[in-house]
């Protein structure tokens, strides 16, 4: 094996790899509508379209600097049955967002399910035989979910230009990878550049015990189950809670156990 695989791969391979990230970069509003061209340009490339959502969670629309619709001017999502960006209540009942919340890595699917690297049990649960039943557009997606700081996720899907293609097996083996690279450049780019306000304190830094106590709240465990768990006392821990309720500027103790989960501080609970 070489030690620098990289210098294996054509000179003009890396120049364009190259080339592609840095067209979808953002570093401020103004470079919003650019790098969305180019995102788009690049999937019209590999023979599909692109839809965008930077925040699954949010009624936002993905614009530029304007205020222009980019789905809707950019990536072309205009004609009837198209204009999927209109309900803003698709993050809740479309099967795709609700995906990524799931997972983190490229997956492609069609009417029989998600397929992707490895097996999920919980994409398994999710039917999408009556969503691509309805579906005017295309019958399967590669799927880029982002997930982002403070527990924002994106949904990125591209859809094949042949709308009858049912088997994107190849396409993602191929293509997946390098989807994910810069749609996740893109967003990240966008979030930062379009975010009007700190969502948390900077350098915030909880010490271990209270990370700890936060982890059994989160689970649910009271102040005196959590003293008994840890063998502190009940004063002790309502310490702990307050303080790191202190560091993230929280207003309670639910704000608390939300910020820490944000932060990454508890951890997967059950």
């Amino acid at each position: 094996m070489a030690e620098n695989f990289i210098a294996e791969i054509p000179e003009i391979g890396r120049k364009r790899f190259r080339e592609n990230v840095d067209s979808v970069s953002i570093t401020n509003p103004a470079e919003i509508r650019p790098a969305a061209e180019a995102l788009h340009k690049i999937a019209q490339s590999y023979g599909f379209r692109i839809a965008v959502s930077a925040d699954i969670s949010s009624k936002a629309h993905l614009v530029d600097a304007e205020g222009n619709l980019l789905n809707k001017d950019v990536f072309g999502w205009v004609a009837e049955g198209e204009r999927w960006w209109e309900d803003t209540r698709l993050a809740l009942s479309s099967p795709l967002p609700r995906a990524c919340r799931y997972e983190s890595e490229p997956v492609w699917c069609n009417a029989e399910g998600f397929h992707g690297h490895w097996p999920n049990e919980y994409l398994d649960k999710i039917d999408l035989k009556d969503f691509y039943a309805q579906s005017t557009t295309s019958k399967s997606h590669i799927l880029i979910p982002v997930h982002l700081p403070f527990g924002q996720i994106a949904a990125v899907s591209f859809s094949t230009l042949e709308h009858g293609t049912t088997d994107l097996t190849e396409a993602y083996r191929l293509y997946s990878d390098f989807f994910g690279i810069v749609t996740g450049r893109f967003v990240t780019g966008y979030v930062l550049a379009m975010r009007e306000k700190h969502r948390m304190p900077a350098n915030c830094i909880l010490s271990k015990r209270e990370a700890e106590c936060l982890h059994w709240a989160a689970i649910g465990k009271t102040d005196k189950e959590i003293s008994m768990i840890l063998s502190l006392s009940h004063a002790t821990i309502r310490y702990h809670v307050n303080r790191a309720g202190q560091k993230l500027n929280s207003v309670n103790r639910g704000q608390t156990i939300f910020k820490a989960g944000q932060l990454g501080y508890l951890g997967a609970t059950d």
